[in-house]
């Protein structure tokens, strides 16, 4: 028995370039929500802080230091991810 199909072969550089565009638009909603998520962290740690604070706890510096610098990664992980792949 013989069967005879018609194939069509897709273009393999066209379906990389859409899905590069594809990420290219997720990449600023992402950077967006990781903001946004240093932002709560950030609420949180102030907090945190705020009560060993108050609570005259010895180690309120190393707490506020390790909050603080969570934020900035978040923020500079973000721009450095911009720059780098130049998006």
């Amino acid at each position: 028995m013989l069967c005879n199909f018609s194939l069509f072969a897709q273009d393999g550089a066209a379906g990389i370039n859409e899905a590069t565009n594809k990420v290219k638009g997720y990449f600023d909603s992402g950077c967006n929500l990781m903001y946004a998520i240093g932002a709560v962290v950030g609420l949180i740690g102030a907090i945190k802080v705020f009560n060993k604070w108050n609570a005259g706890e010895p180690d309120t510096s190393k707490v506020a230091a390790a909050w603080f610098g969570s934020c900035i990664f978040l923020v500079v992980v973000a721009t450095v991810l911009k720059s780098f792949f130049g998006i």
